[in-house]
């Protein structure tokens, strides 16, 4: 089949793959229709690296992703050909201590799509775990449906936050992390979200959200929020920029008692200030991908409490996914999220 290929760093070409996928019983075969780019796809480009995962053979890449299945393995009852889909990339050992305490995104064996040596969906056609696929609601498309991966990223953020009705959350940092993270801490009981970047357009996007933006090269963040909480602060702080400068600061606008979530990932260690934590006797949650949300993510797309479509802001043929790439490297400021249609 004809594949998005990275054959070394800096090096794509769309070509022929030849990738033994055999139908077990509990399998399903997807033709896929729309993949989007992550940042993580990005980097592997060009680096050729994430941390340990590194690129040592082509591999092909992609995991966010929707289709439509055109076989199904005899096992599977809740899907048939013809049903629009979207798939969860990550399909953990059944067996291990982790997937069976439900933890099974923490798993160490996990086959993940475009981690190195896991080959990704940028391609014509993926066989794939069923109980990892979920039918698309008549009301969502394609392309939202390849980003519900990214807001399974954000719902699990929301989830580990554990939110109270009422609850004013700070997002830090306004990329598709962090608006999907934005939308599910309205979903989930925020009376307000507060949204920073140090990009204009990106913020002019979560206003349209009915977020509160503030760019941070031109507004005192903790002046705003002293404002907003009559001094006492925000009660969530979502941290997911992987900034270095966000993180040494992350402290400084949470309310006493309140919570930390990490989401975005620095690309070396930082430093994290305990005693401005214990002072607060704050709590921090770290968040690694998501296990378990996909049905709920699909229901409050269905139900227009999430609407991913505003975030999709540049489209690709399949063909120009080598053009998608070279742009997704240096795109233009109001770029959110990047999807590829094959």
């Amino acid at each position: 089949m004809k594949a998005l290929v990275l054959e070394k760093a800096k090096q794509l070409t769309l070509r022929d793959i030849h990738i033994e996928e055999y139908l077990g019983p509990g399998d399903v075969r997807i033709k896929i229709h729309t993949v989007g780019i992550c940042g993580s796809d990005v980097h592997y480009y060009q680096h050729g690296a994430i941390g340990p995962f590194v690129v040592r053979e082509p591999m092909v890449l992609g995991h966010e992703a929707s289709g439509t299945v055109i076989e199904v393995g005899k096992g599977v009852k809740h899907l048939k050909v013809g049903d629009r889909v979207c798939m969860e990339p990550g399909i953990p050992d059944p067996n291990s201590k982790a997937t069976r305490l439900g933890m099974y995104n923490l798993d160490p064996a996990v086959r993940f799509w475009a981690t190195p040596p896991v080959h990704g969906c940028l391609r014509e056609t993926v066989v794939h775990p069923g109980m990892f696929v979920f039918k698309l609601p008549e009301n969502v498309g394609f392309d939202e449906g390849a980003l519900v991966e990214p807001l399974a990223v954000g719902l699990h953020a929301a989830q580990k936050a554990q939110i109270k009705p009422g609850d004013l959350a700070l997002v830090i940092g306004a990329g598709t992390i962090g608006l999907v993270t934005a939308m599910a801490a309205i979903a989930g009981g925020c009376n307000k979200v507060i949204i920073t970047d140090i990009v204009q357009e990106k913020l002019d996007l979560a206003s349209h959200f009915g977020m509160m933006s503030v760019n941070v090269t031109r507004e005192d963040l903790n002046e705003l929020v002293s404002k907003v909480t009559n001094g006492w602060g925000t009660d969530i702080v979502f941290e997911a920029s992987g900034s270095e400068a966000a993180v040494l600061k992350v402290f400084e606008p949470l309310c006493p008692g309140g919570r930390i979530v990490f989401i975005g990932m620095p690309t070396h260690p930082v430093p994290i200030d305990i005693v401005s934590a214990q002072v607060k006797e704050a709590r921090i949650e770290t968040i690694f991908r998501y296990a378990h949300v996909y049905p709920r993510a699909l229901l409050l797309m269905e139900s227009g409490k999430v609407d991913l479509k505003p975030l999709i802001t540049d489209r690709y043929r399949f063909e120009e996914s080598i053009e998608a790439f070279e742009y997704a490297a240096n795109p233009k400021p109001s770029s959110v999220k990047i999807v590829i249609e094959l």
